[in-house]
């Protein structure tokens, strides 16, 4: 399923990448949503090794260059669902189309998601931080 988690990550690395000294109630503002919204995200961008930040010392920092960071990279820190289109649930199976949609929307969607991963590895957080500096 498709949310917002992916944007907001990389709003909150674009304003890093500018200044590393912006607490998560400036970012939270930059956003317009709750700090705590900012603090889970960032929290998941540290675990995956794309953010570092130090006990007492307000802010976090990069840990590479925009450069070398892939929206591909954002998106598997932050998107919490296994499958981007998830299937609904036992169809009926005594039905002609749902006896086969799962399987049939399976190897549809597979395909997209895989699409759509393979652009987002050909992005990176300095081509998104360059458009926004046109």
């Amino acid at each position: 399923m498709i949310n917002i988690r992916l944007s907001v990550a990389i709003h909150v690395l674009s304003l890093i990448s500018t200044d590393s000294t912006l607490s998560s109630e400036k970012i939270a503002s930059s956003v317009n949503t709750n700090p705590v919204v900012i603090r889970r995200i960032s929290s998941d961008l540290k675990k995956a090794g794309i953010l570092t930040s130090k006990v007492g010392v307000p802010g976090s920092s990069l840990t590479r260059d925009p450069s070398d960071i892939t929206l591909f990279d954002i998106y598997k820190a932050v998107h919490l669902e296994k499958e981007l289109f998830p299937i609904h649930n036992n169809p009926n199976p005594d039905c002609h189309v749902g006896k086969k949609i799962q399987h049939t929307l399976n190897v549809t969607f597979e395909s997209v998601q895989t699409a759509m991963e393979n652009e987002l590895k050909n992005k990176t957080l300095e081509s998104i931080m360059n458009h926004l500096n046109e």
